[in-house]
């Protein structure tokens, strides 16, 4: 996964560690071919291949994609079943060049809500892939912030139920450990691409301080040179996390 020759790459320094990525625009640019939704689907998951590598080139630690929202199992049931026959199979067709690649999968989200054999594929490429160390691709499936954060208060109370914590004692980082992202650091910068500005219950409490980055390129067309317009937008912004710019310098 070399950088190509002759290409001007973006600065290591300025590399985002935790790419997150809100992957939107398959089903319009579907229809403006005049194709159907899995059409853009499948073209989608091209983008994704071709983003992967691109990220890894550019030195990007973790990508986190928003495959499969909790609100997407209200969409008509041949898309959904589309959904997961195209995850399956896209699994089973990706693992070999994951392991190649170095590529780590692990997921987040209600998991139990897949079906059988989408989260038996799912499990097993996880497993297959675990020790892999270039880059960590991780599939929200089945995930919404507001479900993350309510399943993460549930195990809360009933720690506290239990005697093992405080309730003096919950902070921050108590409950950061309790949500599906408690082994990743938080996104640095969030791309939703398909020219939509808005966050759709995507992470919330994680990308509290990540810089954000909406394209107007529809998924199914995003890839290399539309991850580095993100990544040059990212590295010209200074991150303050709170602070005034004269002490950021002065830590510099």
């Amino acid at each position: 996964m070399s950088p190509h020759e002759g290409q001007e790459q973006v600065s290591p320094t300025l590399i985002p560690r935790h790419v997150a990525i809100i992957m939107d625009g398959n089903g319009r640019w579907a229809k403006q071919r005049g194709l159907p939704r899995t059409d853009g689907h499948l073209r989608g998951q091209d983008a994704l291949r071709a983003t992967l590598r691109a990220a890894a080139e550019f030195g990007i630690e973790y990508l986190t994609v928003y495959a499969f929202s909790t609100e997407n199992w209200g969409r008509p049931k041949e898309e959904v079943d589309a959904l997961m026959e195209l995850l399956v199979s896209a699994i089973h067709s990706e693992t070999p060049d994951l392991m190649k690649e170095g590529v780590r999968i692990r997921a987040i989200g209600d998991l139990e809500r897949l079906p059988e054999k989408a989260r038996r594929s799912l499990m097993d490429c996880i497993e297959e892939t675990k020790e892999n160390k270039q880059i960590t691709l991780i599939l929200a499936l089945s995930y919404s912030s507001r479900d993350e954060l309510t399943r993460a208060v549930r195990g809360i109370v009933s720690d506290v139920q239990r005697g093992v914590l405080r309730p003096e004692d919950i902070d921050e980082d108590v409950l950061s450990r309790h949500l599906d992202t408690a082994s990743f650091p938080d996104p640095d910068l969030l791309i939703r691409t398909g020219g939509e500005e808005r966050i759709s219950n995507y992470l919330l409490w994680q990308v509290a301080y990540a810089e954000l980055f909406f394209s107007s390129v529809y998924w199914p067309d995003f890839g290399k040179e539309a991850l580095r317009e993100a990544l040059d937008a990212y590295a010209s912004r200074e991150r303050r996390f709170g602070k005034t710019s004269e002490q950021i310098q002065l830590e510099d």
